[in-house]
């Protein structure tokens, strides 16, 4: 009696899968006619076909470089301005400001070639500080912004504070008092002359 129930069981069980079966073959068989008859088509005219694709293509280039040509003209609208100056800036030299506004002043609006002479032949603690950033301005200059090293001089030039250290200084019978050790920052403007 188990294996009469067990035979109905298997033969339920096989029952779905060959109507499966017949509704996947007529699918495959629906599928398999619409592609001969796309075929068929493809063959009677396939320029034509070919034509259309071309066309369709022409069309999405033709669409697409109107905003290509926006986009251009926007790009030649915005142009970047000229630069006229470069600048080089030295922060928390270990020298106080006062010192270095001496030779600061030495150099102020002259051209950048008669500056550093001056600076070599000065013989000031400041003045191979101050000339190491007109030449870093200098450079800045003629690399980054193409201007001609021959026409440029010291626009501005300026010493500011910098970090302040505050020491004791030992005074007499034991007591001390206040030093102040002052640093500096130095900020270079270089223009080309017209």
């Amino acid at each position: 009696m188990a294996d009469t129930e067990n035979k109905v069981v298997e033969a339920e069980v096989k029952e779905p899968k060959a109507k499966k079966t017949t509704k996947s073959t007529k699918t495959t068989s629906t599928k398999k006619a619409a592609t001969k008859k796309v075929e068929a088509t493809e063959e009677k005219t396939p320029k034509a076909k070919k034509t259309t694709k071309k066309a369709a293509a022409k069309e999405v280039v033709e669409e697409k470089t109107p905003k290509a040509s926006k986009k251009a003209a926007k790009v030649e609208e915005v142009k970047k301005p000229v630069v006229t100056e470069a600048k080089a800036k030295a922060l928390t030299l270990k020298i106080t400001p006062r010192k270095i506004r001496l030779s600061c002043d030495l150099v102020r609006g002259k051209d950048c070639d008669e500056a550093l002479a001056i600076l070599f032949n000065t013989r000031h603690k400041s003045a191979p500080i101050v000339a190491k950033v007109i030449k870093s301005a200098m450079a800045n200059a003629v690399n980054n912004f193409n201007m001609r090293e021959d026409r440029l001089y010291v626009a501005s030039i300026m010493a500011s504070d910098s970090v302040k250290m505050k020491r004791y200084l030992p005074r007499a019978k034991g007591s001390a008092s206040g030093l102040v050790k002052r640093y500096s920052n130095l900020y270079v403007v270089v223009k080309e002359r017209m």
